[in-house]
C-alpha cells in the first residue's frame, strides 16, 4: 500500500533521529516546501564539538528534568538544525512544512514561527505543551501522525 505524504516523510523523519548524539532522545526532523525535502535534522551536540555519547549527558549528571533548562544541554534540537542547514545552504522554508518525530518545545516553536513554516505534523508528544498556543496565535497547522518507527 502507498504511503501517504505525512506518513512517508515522518518515517523520513524517525530515520534523521537515528543520527542523534543524544544520550535521552533521538528526535528527527525533516523540513518539506511543496513535497520536496529541502532540510533534514537531527538533535546531537554543536558541529565540531564533543559528543554526549562521548563525554556523558550534563543534563542527566545535574539531574535536570525533561523539558526544563535547555540551556544546560549542549545539544542543538533537530528542529534548530534543520532551520539552521536549510539557512547555511541558502535554502527557504517559508509556507514549508516540518515533520518532527516529537512536538517541539517553546525555543523550537518560536523559531519555526520565525522561520515562517505554515504547517507542523507531530508523531509524539513531548513534556511541554508551550508551542501549541504560539501555533494557534501565528496560524500554523498542527497535525498528528502515528508514524513510529515500523508502524
Amino acid at each position: 500500500m502507498k504511503l501517504g505524504w505525512d506518513e512517508y516523510f515522518m518515517r523520513i523523519a524517525y530515520l534523521c533521529g537515528k543520527r542523534s548524539t543524544c544520550l535521552r532522545r533521538q528526535i528527527g526532523a525533516v523540513i518539506v516546501v511543496d513535497n520536496q525535502i529541502v532540510s533534514t535534522g537531527y538533535n546531537g551536540a554543536c558541529k565540531g564539538l564533543e559528543e554526549c555519547t562521548d563525554i556523558g549527558c550534563l543534563r542527566d549528571e545535574q539531574k535536570i528534568p525533561s523539558g526544563t533548562r535547555h540551556e544546560i544541554c549542549r545539544a542543538v534540537h533537530a528542529e534548530q538544525n534543520a532551520i539552521i542547514q536549510a539557512a547555511v545552504r541558502g535554502v527557504s522554508i517559508k509556507d514549508g512544512t516540518v515533520y518532527c518525530t516529537q512536538s517541539p518545545c517553546v525555543l523550537c516553536a518560536k523559531m519555526l514561527i520565525n522561520a515562517q513554516i505554515k504547517r507542523c505534523v507531530v508523531s509524539e508528544p513531548y513534556s511541554e505543551s508551550a508551542y501549541v498556543g504560539l501555533f494557534k496565535q501565528a496560524g500554523i497547522e498542527v497535525c498528528f501522525v502515528n508514524a513510529a518507527e515500523g508502524g
